[in-house]
């Protein structure tokens, strides 16, 4: 019984840290999945979106992301890199523990479809200075 619980928890743990992402910055999250696997890793799918004059907010993930841009554009602002504009149709990599933040462009909604593997028992994502 107390195996059957640790499992439903660990499953569920990533879903939880997805919604609270959501509301601490102007990001709309939707998990749709998470898969056990491989053995000590959760798989996370989650559609993302950002209302015209906004920003995800500035974070990391504890491993890596993937994602597709389904709909508008966006500015993807990775540390150390140069900020890169996205569109529908385009996809990018973050590699984990990277702080990185996505904007709109001017006058745009963008939404993502984010694929994340991440350690068990570790957040999705936690904010980043």
């Amino acid at each position: 019984m107390l195996k059957r619980l640790l499992i439903i928890a660990a499953a569920v743990a990533p879903v939880v840290a997805v919604s609270a992402l959501a509301q601490q910055s102007g990001i709309k999250r939707t998990p749709l999945q998470t898969v056990d696997f491989p053995p000590g890793y959760n798989v996370v799918s989650a559609i993302a979106e950002v209302a015209p004059g906004n920003c995800a907010g500035r974070h990391t993930h504890p491993g890596a992301e993937s994602s597709y841009v389904i709909e508008g554009a966006l500015v993807l602002k990775v540390a150390g890199k140069p900020d890169q504009t996205l569109k529908a149709g385009d996809s990018f990599q973050i590699p984990p523990n990277t702080p990185h933040d996505a904007c709109t462009v001017p006058g745009q909604v963008f939404k993502v479809l984010g694929i994340y593997i991440i350690e068990k028992g570790k957040p999705l994502a936690s904010p980043a200075p």
